[in-house]
């Protein structure tokens, strides 16, 4: 019952973040079949190239043939390239999510262990040096991670390639070359957010009874705190995953940019530039929706991790 309303709450999210996109982008100043056509087309030409793009016709029916096609699967056609929008997004969203899911591989997998020392050694030097880089770490922005690990892994070293993309099915071991700096600037500067939160969740949950009355019956305080407080503390903890999933999909498009990838946000980012409004529209409609399905997915992951939360609702 309780996943069905969530599924109710993200229909009507949906709908209305598509109201939105689609009025935000009716008001965006320039004429698409102008852009077209290029500024010296003339009157007529332009016309008829509106027509052809159905930009004649009242918003209302626009926005619902645009509707009605997504729930298809017609993302509709390129103004400027005449190409189908869909296979381009549908490619071009598989390389962002090899990238993101990398991203956030790195970020899990620095950030539990690291917050978890930081705060069992919350007294300590090697928990106070964790904290203070992971605080420095919140202060780099990825697009200048990513500059700074080529300089050092590409340029100097020469151990990695500086940018590109190979497909997993073309070239495995390119594919995991190239995807490596591009995962690591995402990962790093999340894994350095997601550490102070995983520090404070486990020292909320270090002050706890049930950690005492587990010592108590014969635990060691390590083994107490893995068997009985990790899950507790995951709770919070998946609430920062979400926001930093939707985090790494927006700063995908600057990493994409830095390390030449062609995902969605590289496919965004050449849609605005030339003003193809429509592959715009359809690429943020996307991110929208992955936004809206990763808040589902972290509720059914809050209540696997705490039934009780389904026995007060």
């Amino acid at each position: 019952m309780v996943i069905l309303r969530r599924l109710l709450g993200l229909a009507l999210a949906v709908f209305v973040s598509s109201l939105l996109v689609f009025a935000f982008m009716q008001i965006l100043p320039g004429d698409p079949a102008r852009v077209a056509l290029g500024l010296n087309a003339s009157e007529e030409a332009v016309a008829r190239l509106r027509v052809e793009f159905g930009l004649d016709r009242p918003l209302p029916e626009r926005y619902l043939t645009w509707v009605g096609g997504l729930l298809v699967g017609d993302f509709g056609t390129s103004y400027l390239s005449r190409i189908p929008v869909g296979p381009q997004i549908v490619d071009r969203f598989g390389v962002t999510t090899w990238l993101v899911g990398a991203a956030m591989l790195v970020a899990v997998a620095l950030a539990v262990p690291l917050g978890t020392i930081a705060a069992w050694r919350h007294r300590h030097v090697s928990g106070a040096l964790i904290s203070a880089l992971s605080q420095i770490g919140m202060a780099i922005p990825s697009f200048l991670a990513g500059i700074l690990l080529i300089a050092l892994f590409a340029v100097r070293l020469g151990w990695l390639p500086a940018g590109g993309w190979t497909p997993p099915a073309y070239d495995p071991e390119a594919f995991l070359r190239g995807l490596v700096l591009p995962a690591l600037a995402l990962g790093l500067v999340q894994a350095a957010v997601l550490t102070r939160y995983v520090r404070s969740a486990v020292l909320d949950v270090l002050r706890e009874d049930y950690l005492r009355t587990a010592r108590a019956k014969g635990l060691r305080p390590l083994q107490a705190l893995v068997r009985h407080g990790l899950r507790n503390a995951a709770i919070p903890v998946v609430t920062v995953l979400a926001l930093q999933l939707t985090t790494m999909l927006i700063g995908a498009v600057v990493v994409e940019r830095v390390f030449v990838v062609p995902g969605l946000g590289s496919l965004l980012l050449d849609a605005v530039f030339a003003r193809d409004l429509l592959v715009v529209q359809d690429v943020v409609m996307v991110l929208v929706v992955a936004v809206i399905a990763v808040n589902l997915l972290v509720e059914v992951a809050y209540l696997l991790l705490d039934p009780r939360l389904t026995v007060r609702r």
